[in-house]
């Protein structure tokens, strides 16, 4: 796929190329994987003053969104990587591989210093989801202060820095600049910028900000810095479209492959089949998103990937208010279960809480997204759980946040698509616009003659 960057991605890009120490802080959905890989292919294939970066990301992340960034994009070709994930053994062969990128996930920072037995030959970091090195009385974040004494380059990655108040800032800084710009002890940090908030006796369990502390910390850290909302290349509001891909194992495609070819399978004991067209249209898509209904509507649970992913999408957002749009009632109570703070958007009072920021997780079903409903003041992220054919109901959830009067710059809708299934036929039936039934019938036609396209699999490649 050709990259055509947006304005804000040239200027990120060329932020990190002109800055050894680098915190970008974009929204999620903004790009901050691809922005990095094109610096990091400069810098190794053009500039050739990286021999070898090393990429940390929480695991999913790591294992399977930077890869497929890797491939995604044209302009990244002959930049080699290996994924240092699963066992001990796999973690120890991909980091033997001379690749110009190995990745690995944040879990294994203490490993790989502490136990690797490996070279830690690296002349770049790049950190994804800085915020996972907030805490200074953390392993992960000691285990990385030694990582870091041997590389000149460095790149925190994050959209939400300072999710819970400025103290978060010292250790995500201390790890970049190894102390330059906040100090190098949590103890002068907060004598400088705070006072004691609640107490009880000599103990403090929240500390206040001094007046002037925000905007002093943010000028210490400026020169290093860049985030949306310093960087006014975007018009207002921009709506930006984003894929999360996941992929279903070999069991799994084994068994959807069954479903389209017969229109039957034996599912849990059970068994499931679709009488027409449009039935298995209906069941393909239930499987797509990790479960299936019954002919008596018992709900029978297939996989948790895309509950994964929406995982890794929440950890990202960080606090951040986010609505998710699901289709079927099973997705809204698997969703539920995985995040028990979850609540649906039912009544005004829903509605009057979302905008007033109360609720952090929201979830609406397109058919009850309905025309001039308001919800732009309560958040600009949008994730799809589960696909809808109709393209109306799909541009009217959307423009329930990206709308007139949403205060934030961008909105993000995100997508979450199940490999080699009819998601895929779905959302490039939403994207060009065809007529919603013509469309489900070719894309069942389609599937009925196609077979499961399988993920890349394990630990290196």
């Amino acid at each position: 796929m050709q990259y055509r960057p947006h304005d804000y991605q040239a200027y990120a890009t060329n932020f990190i190329l002109e800055h050894p120490v680098a915190a970008v802080f974009l929204q999620m959905g903004l790009g901050k994987s691809v922005i990095t890989l094109t610096a990091l292919h400069e810098l190794i294939l053009n500039r050739f003053e990286v021999r070898r970066a090393l990429v940390i990301a929480p695991l999913r992340v790591a294992r399977d969104t930077w890869p497929d960034e890797i491939g995604k994009w044209d302009h990244l070709q002959g930049l080699t990587y290996s994924v240092a994930v699963g066992s001990e053994r796999e973690r120890r062969a991909a980091l033997m591989q001379d690749t110009h990128i190995h990745i690995i996930n944040r879990e294994n920072v203490k490993w790989l210093v502490e136990k690797s037995r490996v070279p830690l030959d690296y002349d770049m970091i790049v950190i994804d989801e800085l915020s996972s090195f907030k805490s200074h009385t953390s392993q992960r974040f000691k285990s990385m202060l030694q990582l870091r004494t041997s590389v000149r380059r460095i790149v925190g990655l994050t959209g939400t820095p300072s999710s819970n108040g400025l103290m978060d800032l010292f250790a995500e800084f201390r790890v970049l600049d190894m102390g330059k710009r906040l100090g190098r002890y949590i103890t002068r940090y907060r004598e400088e910028f705070f006072r004691p908030d609640k107490m009880n006796g000599m103990q403090v369990f929240t500390w206040k900000p001094l007046p002037g502390a925000e905007d002093e910390i943010y000028r210490r850290i400026g020169d290093i810095t860049i985030s949306m909302k310093s960087v006014d290349f975007l018009k207002m509001p921009e709506c930006l479209s984003n894929r999360v891909t996941v992929s279903m194992d070999d069991v799994e495609c084994a068994v959807y492959d069954q479903m389209r070819k017969q229109l039957v399978i034996d599912l849990r004991g059970r068994e499931i089949d679709a009488k027409n067209a449009a039935a298995l249209s209906n069941k393909l898509s239930q499987m797509a998103n990790g479960a299936v209904y019954t002919g008596d509507r018992e709900m029978i649970r297939f996989h948790d990937r895309k509950l994964d992913a929406l995982e890794d999408l929440m950890e990202a957002a960080n606090g951040q208010p986010t609505l998710i749009a699901y289709w079927f009632k099973h997705d809204l109570t698997r969703i539920q279960e995985r995040f028990p703070e979850a609540r649906e958007l039912k009544t005004s009072q829903d509605i009057h809480d979302w905008n007033a920021g109360k609720i952090p997780v929201a979830l609406i079903h397109p058919m009850s997204a309905g025309h001039g409903l308001n919800l732009q003041a309560g958040g600009s992220s949008l994730i799809w759980f589960g696909l809808t054919w109709s393209l109306e109901l799909y541009q009217q959830t959307n423009a329930r946040l990206w709308r007139q009067g949403q205060r934030a710059d961008t909105v993000v809708i995100t997508h979450i698509i199940t490999q080699g299934t009819i998601d895929e036929q779905i959302m490039n039936a939403l994207e060009h616009k065809d007529k919603t039934q013509a469309a489900l019938m070719e894309a069942v036609r389609a599937q009925l003659m196609k077979p499961v396209v399988r993920g890349k699999r394990g630990g290196s490649a």
